[in-house]
């Protein structure tokens, strides 16, 4: 059974910034041959582009705090980006790791769901 996310507005990625400015998600995208990057960002478009995104792009994280992945395929290797949504439009990049196994890895989710404790703690304080 094919289960399609439904949304009423396009959405924006945005990458997750460390403190330092860093984002790990844009460093791992650098990190992938022109091929990889160039699938990655076409998948990434289907998500802020599409209404409708198909679940084995795009699918919502069971356990999870509300972490979502961008799935990405190419070749014989697997890419996944976790994330979380700061209100409906704005989807946060926060993680990115090539998987080795069927199951995401518990520590993968957990960086991920850090990291959307840390940016949501931070957008509280920069509040005036």
């Amino acid at each position: 059974m094919h289960v399609n996310i439904v949304f009423e507005m396009v959405r924006e990625i945005h990458f997750f910034a460390t403190e330092q400015g860093r984002k790990p998600v844009e460093d791992f995208l650098d990190s992938l041959s022109s091929k990889q990057a160039q699938k990655a960002t076409w998948v990434m478009s289907l998500i802020e582009d599409l209404p409708v995104v198909p679940k084995r792009f795009f699918k919502k994280m069971i356990g999870t705090e509300d972490i979502w992945e961008i799935r990405i395929e190419y070749d014989l290797n697997i890419f996944r980006i976790l994330g979380f949504f700061d209100g409906a439009i704005f989807f946060v990049a926060a993680h990115a790791f090539q998987k080795k196994s069927q199951k995401v890895p518990m520590q993968e989710i957990r960086i991920a769901e850090e990291r959307k404790r840390e940016y949501f703690r931070r957008k509280r304080h920069e509040r005036p």
